[in-house]
């Protein structure tokens, strides 16, 4: 079960520290302050998901937490810059947060159906980041 806590642990904090990296680039090219108000909270939410990780992560491990790699990172930041090379508006760049968010959330669904029995601190930050990509999810459809 060890393992399972950790690697439950590993994938959470991936993808918290890729949901931040997503918001960082794409923060970059939003001219909406109310859209960017938007992700410096919902960059706060990941960052506090991570946070909780590594508050954690001692009890199962005595190495650090998985994060995105420096390959992943910038295949994340080209990808954004490919697909708003041409259509930087706010409606767009809700749009790729949001297939990005989405597919966080299957993982996460998965990672919960999968594992049944997953310690009870890992079990609530993995329904919390799960709950909180899906609110993401339902405020970003307002700028779509």
């Amino acid at each position: 079960m060890e393992n399972q806590n950790l690697n439950i642990l590993d994938e959470v904090n991936k993808g918290a520290t890729m949901g931040m990296d997503a918001i960082s680039y794409v923060s970059e090219k939003v001219k909406d302050y109310d859209f960017k108000q938007v992700l410096d909270i919902e960059y706060n939410k990941y960052e506090n998901i991570s946070d909780r990780v590594n508050d954690i992560y001692s009890n199962y491990s005595n190495k650090e937490p998985h994060e995105t790699n420096t390959m992943n990172k910038m295949m994340t930041w080209y990808g954004v810059q490919m697909k708003t090379m041409m259509d930087d508006t706010t409606s767009k760049l809700s749009e790729l947060l949001m297939q990005g968010t989405n597919m966080g959330i299957i993982e996460g669904r998965r990672l919960i159906n999968q594992n049944n029995n997953i310690a009870p601190d890992v079990k609530n930050i993995l329904h919390d980041f799960v709950t909180m990509q899906e609110d993401s999810v339902e405020t970003l459809k307002k700028y779509l």
